[in-house]
Formats: C-alpha cells, structure tokens, sequence
C-alpha cells in the first residue's frame, strides 16, 4: 500500500461516520413511515375507501438526510487533505452525521402520525407536510453549520 492509498482509506474513514449516521436515520424514518403507511392503507382497504398513494411523500421524508450526509462526508474527505489534526474533523463527522440522522429518524416518526391521521381523515396533508419541512430544516441547519465549521477548520 503506497502513501497516497492509505491517505484515501484515512479521509474516507474519517468522513464515513457523517454518512453512515445519517444513512441509518434515514432507514430507521424510511422504515417507520413504511409500516404506518402500510397500516394506514390496510385501513382504507379494509373501509372500502380510497387509499391514498400521496402516503408516499411521508415515507420518502427522511431520505433526504442521506444527501446531506453524503455532502458533509465529500466537504470532510476534502478537509482531511488539507489539515494535519483530524481529530476535530472526526468529531464534526460523528456528530453532524447523528445529528443529521435523528433528524431523518423523528422525520419518519412524525410522517408515521401523518399517515395515520390522513388515513383516518383523508384530510391535512399541507399541514403534516409543513410539519416534516420542519424536523427537516434541524438536517439542513446541521449540514450547513458542520460545511462553515470545516471551512473555519482548514
């Protein structure tokens, strides 16, 4: 292994946790908003009425906190060229990759409430949908804070 493929292996393992975490939280909101999805459809079926494919939207929520994960990793992996103590870009790595993965996480969590509430009413999507804008823009602050803190690093 010569030098420079062992500083690649360096920089993608101190910016795999940002993505990693944030890819875990998107699964687990992607996950629980599936299943409520699921049971709400199951009850409009079981009622004769409509179910609605807009649930959807709810389930695809969290995805998005992957994206910004992977945009905190790439901005990491570049910093780590750069800066001789990594320790602090590993940190920024971890947290901001948690961060941005309970994010996607209580997303799911709450898409969960508005499958289920719009099953049952067939009504608010515009408001459940404001809801998930929301617990999104705790991601979106993470990942534009972590991408100021990397510049004030190098």
């Amino acid at each position: 292994m010569d030098a420079n493929t062992a500083i690649q292996f360096k920089d993608i393992g101190i910016a795999g946790a940002a993505l990693a975490f944030s890819a875990i939280g998107s699964g687990a909101g992607a996950g629980v908003a599936g299943m409520a999805a699921i049971g709400a459809w199951k009850k409009c079926f079981s009622q004769n009425k409509p179910a609605p494919f807009i649930f959807l939207a709810f389930v695809g929520a969290p995805l998005t906190q992957t994206i910004y994960g992977m945009i905190v990793m790439n901005a990491l992996i570049e910093a780590s060229r750069k800066v001789q103590n990594l320790g602090i870009l590993s940190a920024l790595g971890m947290l901001s990759g948690a961060a941005i993965g309970f994010s996607a996480w209580y997303q799911g969590l709450a898409a969960a409430s508005a499958s289920d509430a719009m099953g049952e009413t067939g009504k608010g999507f515009g408001n459940y949908l404001m809801v998930l804008g929301i617990i999104e823009t705790v991601a979106i602050f993470t990942m534009v804070f972590t991408l100021m803190a990397i510049g004030k690093v190098q």
